[in-house]
């Protein structure tokens, strides 16, 4: 076993060096420029597009889950154990400098992230609950290569739903054994796996809305409590801070001696386990934003971006400063999450390691939903029986179980070459349908110039095959929306030809 361990490790590095992490560079410097680095200069439509009103049927109901809920369906599979134990992990091998090449790749992977769910939301498809799509569905109707969808979807479902969710529940019980210390009992991790176990069938045989509520509710809790644990670290080492940021970019550019790494394993730590916690580029989060009902596809590649942000921006730099002011010798310093919970109690107490297992539990539960979800929609992709779908959700909820009380390493490392392979293929097909996205780009911000709310019909790009929804203006918006809009516009119309406006 410890021979197919190492193998693994050693091509799945290999093929993230040489392959997968300069086309992601490479790609999201394109799709920055050609898009006038919209993941800058959209910033402020992110947060107003998160909070938009959802269109409903005719009955009066939402037509899907909400643009808010899309987004925190995605950031509970991003925002994960990896940004506790990844970021603690990167700052042991690649030194304060690793946290300056993970915000670089967070804003240049913002722009394959807008590009992806843009596509994400083009060509989705009705289903029972709403909407689903993603990459396997553009790689379908975009590309007319349903084989390559298929090879995506079975990718993903090995990676996130299984691998991934296994692995967060071996976190969770690993983190609360830890946690109790030597006196655990021996049957503990079957305690934990079987409640960890019925928590995930109780949500995921609820399907996508039940998801979306509970994500909802757990995503922003989870991440003001790291908030608060870390605004807390810093404020008892508040001292340390320009020291800190000094460090965060000095040793951006240079040789760390005190962890030994050179400028090149620097970036290229700092690059790929930011990579691997905001997801940007890999063709995760477009499962996501595909099931949101929104007005323009561009709205939720826009939410989506803003998710890489979160990811990177506020959860994982929480980490970084906890671990940065906390532990001023990184020297034969522990790496993952060890290092962070080490961090934490040395500055706020014993106290603190079990509010960190808590912040876990909640941390990977999230990521457990999140990557069914991702899994059911790719499931539903390759044959939509029901019959399926239910099996599917049984052995997501095994693997759960079996997750708490196996070993991780070999699982692991069998899952991040997956991801490689995952995160290529998607690469490919966005890069293929880039000039899509940008058409929508263009048509969105040329509406929102006009004082409209960018509404998107498939008549607009009558030239484009494959896309299923987004018939008409009613279909769209819904129908106790389209009177609003055309009273806003007869007001829009007054105002501009200086007519008084009738209330």
């Amino acid at each position: 076993m410890d021979v197919v361990n190492e193998w693994l490790l050693f091509w799945g590095d290999r093929l993230w060096t040489w392959l997968v992490l300069p086309v992601v560079v490479l790609l999201g410097l394109y799709f920055t420029v050609r898009s006038g680095v919209v993941q800058f200069r959209l910033i402020p439509e992110m947060f107003r597009t998160l909070t938009d009103k959802t269109p409903r049927t005719t009955d009066g109901k939402p037509q899907s889950v909400s643009a808010f809920q899309a987004f925190t369906v995605s950031a509970a599979s991003r925002v994960g154990v990896g940004n506790i134990a990844g970021v603690g992990t990167a700052i042991a091998i690649g030194g304060p400098g690793a946290v300056f090449w993970m915000w670089l790749m967070a804003f240049v992977g913002g722009a394959s992230s807008f590009i992806e769910s843009s596509l994400a939301q083009l060509f989705k498809v009705r289903d029972a609950d709403g909407f689903r799509g993603g990459p396997a569905y553009y790689m379908q109707r975009g590309l007319n290569a349903r084989w390559l969808g298929i090879w995506f979807a079975i990718i993903l479902i090995i990676c996130f739903p299984f691998a991934f969710s296994s692995l967060q529940a071996n976190t969770i019980a690993a983190t609360i054994t830890a946690t109790i210390g030597d006196d655990s009992p021996v049957w503990l991790p079957w305690v934990i796996g079987g409640v960890v176990a019925t928590l995930t069938a109780l949500v995921v045989f609820g399907g996508i809305r039940r998801i979306a509520s509970v994500t909802q509710l757990l995503v922003p809790i989870m991440a003001l409590a790291y908030l608060l644990l870390g605004l807390a670290v810093v404020a008892l080492n508040i001292e340390r801070l320009p020291e800190v940021f000094a460090s965060i970019f000095t040793q951006a550019f240079g040789f760390n001696e005190v962890v030994g790494a050179t400028l090149g394993y620097i970036v290229l730590t700092g690059v790929k386990r930011g990579m691997f916690s905001n997801e940007a580029g890999l063709g995760s989060a477009p499962n996501a934003g595909a099931s949101a009902a929104v007005t323009h596809p561009v709205k939720q590649g826009l939410v989506q971006t803003l998710g890489v942000y979160f990811d990177t921006f506020l959860v994982c730099s929480i980490t970084a400063f906890i671990i940065l002011v906390s532990v001023p010798d990184l020297a034969n310093a522990e790496r993952g999450i060890d290092l962070t919970q080490g961090a934490l109690v040395s500055s706020l107490g014993d106290w603190s390691s079990i509010a960190l297992s808590i912040i876990i539990f909640l941390l990977a539960f999230s990521s457990i939903l999140g990557n069914y979800y991702y899994g059911e929609s790719n499931i539903e992709f390759i044959n939509p029986r029901r019959g399926i779908l239910t099996g599917y959700r049984i052995m997501v909820v095994l693997a759960v179980l079996a997750g708490s009380v196996v070993g991780a390493d070999l699982v692991w490392n069998f899952a991040d070459g997956v991801m490689g392979l995952m995160a290529l293929t998607n690469l490919v097909a966005i890069a293929l349908l880039s000039g899509l996205a940008f058409r929508l780009l263009k048509d969105y911000t040329e509406q929102r110039r006009a004082g409209r709310n960018p509404v998107f019909t498939r008549d607009r790009m009558p030239d484009v095959k494959g896309i299923e929804v987004w018939e008409d203006e009613l279909s769209v918006t819904g129908p106790l929306d389209i009177v609003t809009k055309q009273h806003e516009a007869e007001k829009h119309r007054d105002h501009l030809h200086g007519a008084p406006r009738s209330e």
